[in-house]
């Protein structure tokens, strides 16, 4: 081995390490702005509130991969769902990985091969379709298992369902496009 190629080596758990603690911050604050703001959207149902935790998720997609931006997704969720929102349990887990992936992993293979402006918008507009199309499936699938409902009565609220997760990836896709860009050097400092 040689002098160079020692170095490197040394280096790598470092970088690993160094980006598990970015990780690991970025995951915490999810978990603070799910704590601090948290609000429904529609007031006919209430139980469908707004959350800025993904927020994070996406800017470590963004700087880390989609890749990252799943496992970031799965544990803030796990976290989130025996914590600040353990009243929705295993459900309320089960959709919060399966919405936020579908985002992270749209706007995150989109963004990773065209890191621009453009890119970024159209990374996160895809996102936001993904995650709004995925959730109207999982719902129609999960909720009324879940739930004990019909799948009729899912349906029924399904302008509304679609409504929250288009809402609510569009904002958190909003602010994480103005944010991102300020913070990635951070994100990417060795």
């Amino acid at each position: 081995m040689t002098n160079q190629e020692t170095q490197q080596e040394q280096v790598k758990p470092r970088i690993t390490t160094v980006r598990l603690a970015k990780m690991a911050m970025l995951v915490a604050i999810s978990i603070v702005l799910v704590a601090l703001i948290h609000f429904p959207i529609f007031p006919a149902v209430a139980f469908l509130e707004y959350d800025p935790a993904d927020i994070p998720i996406l800017i470590g997609t963004f700087a880390f991969g989609p890749v990252a931006g799943v496992l970031l997704t799965i544990v803030t969720a796990v976290i989130q769902g025996l914590t600040v929102s353990a009243a929705s349990g295993v459900y309320g887990i089960l959709m919060h990985i399966i919405a936020t992936s579908a985002l992270v992993v749209t706007a995150g293979l989109i963004y990773k091969h065209n890191k621009t402006r453009k890119g970024a918008v159209i990374a996160l507009l895809s996102g936001v379709v993904a995650m709004t199309v995925v959730m109207i499936g999982a719902n129609m699938i999960i909720t009324p298992i879940f739930m004990g409902v019909p799948a009729s009565v899912v349906w029924s609220l399904m302008p509304f369902i679609a409504g929250f997760n288009a809402i609510k990836a569009g904002v958190n896709g909003l602010v994480t496009f103005l944010v991102y860009k300020r913070i990635s050097g951070f994100l990417h400092k060795q």
